[in-house]
């Protein structure tokens, strides 16, 4: 078996190691995927499909097919949490394939490139660290991916199919993370004629039937996402409507309501998230072949499906490195073709893998040494991590140095391997540390406890309903503090109530019912008759 056939069982396996690691040493973090899971949980046991709700509201920040995978997978399974865990992540591994798919569609000669662009991708730290996560964007990628190749086809082989496929692409997208997805594959394809020439003349001089074509897989996304939308709309009343049809779309590009940045941060974090190809010598050889292929309509594809979304994302205010994960096969496949130029190994020498080799023995030796790095203010969790587990990177970096004699994919496949193992180490080092400071089951299941019991419960400030799949809580926890006088009014009606409130110190001047870890803070459980008694207990 040809080494570029093998390529497949690599990243499928090295996927599987990095997803037990996760699976095995993490719990789920908060806030994100406790919350993602809680709305999962609500439509199961609140039997609506439609509206997704968490806590008791409706949710109208996401679509609902990540919480519609996941209770199709607990209708076969039962509730769990391992099924859950996976999702995303099999979108991740799916998104492997799909690249490999459109490298062939852009360059059925060249099967160099299909072995190994996904393998560059899964090899690249961010990427294989985020397709861990129980996120959206690993599903928005694999959507993408799928609407792009799609394109291709139409573009290349005519017929109807092709747009088929694209519009099944965004209307999928559409039900995973709302319009964003037109900005991840409307650009490459309304960009045809600039990239098509390249790849097939079969379009020229019939761009209106092109363009007719794109228009119809637009309607039917649309449709997709509308048949969804519609009733779910009328559902779940007039505020939801223009939360659904406003908020997820032009309202977030208008005016995003969270983590602003300044217009340069994808230019920042963009070199950052492709360690460690950045520091591989091929690479930047291999750059110096964009004057034979740069002007290839391939290449242009690519650069259709890359620019447009990091100018688009660089003007939104909110600005998160995990936005781009749909453009990072796109990368991918740029780096590969060009690698591919190359030949099979004549340009790369064993000198090449001391960077990013020297790049993990770095990394391991921080670890290794980390109570001891001079650090202005250290967090009190720091000496609960597993630094031996940094002599393992060290010798997985000192073993990539020692590659020789190896083909272009066996050294790609070498240097994933050891972004697999930084991962794997990352999550065993930092276990001791999520399990005391992140792990919120604990403190779910005694909530959980207290509400069968019939006890009331509030939380001061905003709550992300991060204990009430973790706790299988069916009432909602009342959210108190949010303005004056609430909690007062709350004590008033509920005099036995448990009020979960967060510190940055503990109060000294009374007790609380339980106290937990979290982050570098605590969260206390306090009774309501003693917050009656000092009620400015409660604050931070």
């Amino acid at each position: 078996m040809p080494v570029t056939a093998k390529a497949p069982w690599v990243w499928t396996g090295l996927w599987i190691v990095v997803m037990a690691a996760a699976v095995l040493t993490r719990p789920l973090m908060p806030v994100d995927e406790t919350r993602y899971l809680a709305v999962a949980w609500e439509m199961w046991f609140g039997g609506d499909f439609l509206v997704p709700h968490l806590n008791g509201e409706t949710y109208s920040h996401k679509p609902p097919l990540l919480f519609w995978l996941i209770n199709l997978g607990w209708g076969v399974f039962g509730v769990n949490e391992w099924w859950p865990r996976l999702v995303a992540p099999l979108f991740g591994l799916a998104s492997l394939f799909l690249t490999a798919r459109l490298a062939r569609e852009l360059w059925p000669d060249h099967p160099t490139v299909t072995a190994i662009a996904p393998l560059m991708l899964f090899g690249g730290l961010f990427w294989a660290l985020f397709t861990t996560l129980t996120m959206f964007d690993m599903m928005l990628t694999a959507f993408t991916l799928a609407g792009l190749i799609g394109t291709v086809r139409a573009w290349r082989h005519g017929g109807w199919s092709g747009f088929f496929l694209l519009g099944v692409g965004i209307g999928f997208g559409v039900l995973t993370k709302g319009p964003a997805i037109l900005l991840h594959t409307l650009p490459v394809a309304l960009a045809a004629p600039w990239w098509g020439r390249g790849v097939s003349r079969i379009w020229d001089g019939r761009k209106g039937i092109w363009y007719a074509g794109v228009f119809v897989a637009v309607i039917l996304g649309a449709g997709i996402g509308l048949a969804w939308a519609i009733p779910a709309g009328i559902a779940g009343g007039e505020a939801y409507q223009e939360a659904i049809f406003w908020g997820q779309s032009a309202g977030r590009v208008v005016s995003s309501f969270a983590h602003r940045q300044p217009w340069w941060f994808y230019v920042a974090v963009l070199p950052v998230m492709a360690l460690p190809w950045l520091v591989w010598p091929p690479v930047w050889k291999a750059a110096r072949n964009f004057s034979k292929v740069g002007g290839s309509g391939e290449m242009r594809f690519c650069f259709a499906w890359l620019v447009p979304a990091m100018v688009v994302f660089s003007a939104i205010s909110g600005k998160q490195p995990h936005y781009l994960l749909p453009e990072l096969p796109a990368l991918a496949l740029i780096a590969a073709r060009l690698l591919s130029l190359g030949g099979d190994a004549a340009s790369i020498s064993k000198r090449d893998q001391i960077y990013p080799g020297l790049l993990a023995v770095i990394l391991g030796a921080l670890l290794v040494g980390l109570n001891q790095l001079p650090l202005p203010s250290p967090p009190p969790w720091l000496d609960l991590v597993g630094t031996g587990w940094g002599g393992v990177l060290v010798a997985a970096g000192l073993a990539v140095m020692a590659l020789g004699g190896m083909s272009l994919v066996g050294r790609i496949c070498g240097l994933a391997a050891v972004s697999t193992v930084m991962v794997v180490v990352v999550h065993l080092a930092m276990q001791p540390v999520l399990a005391t400071a992140y792990d919120l089951k604990p403190l779910a299941l005694k909530l959980s406890q207290w509400q069968r019991d019939g006890v009331p419960l509030a939380n001061y400030s905003k709550y992300h309903g991060q204990y009430n799949f973790l706790g299988r809580l069916e009432k909602p926890i009342t959210q108190v503090g949010m303005f004056h006088p609430d909690t007062e009014k709350y004590i008033q009606a509920h005099p036995d109530a448990k009020i979960i409130a967060y510190h940055n110190v503990l109060p000294t001047n009374a007790t609380p019912e339980a106290v937990y870890r979290y982050r570098s803070r605590f969260i206390a459980v306090w009774d309501a008759a003693v917050v009656a008694r000092h009620p400015d207990i409660i604050r931070r």
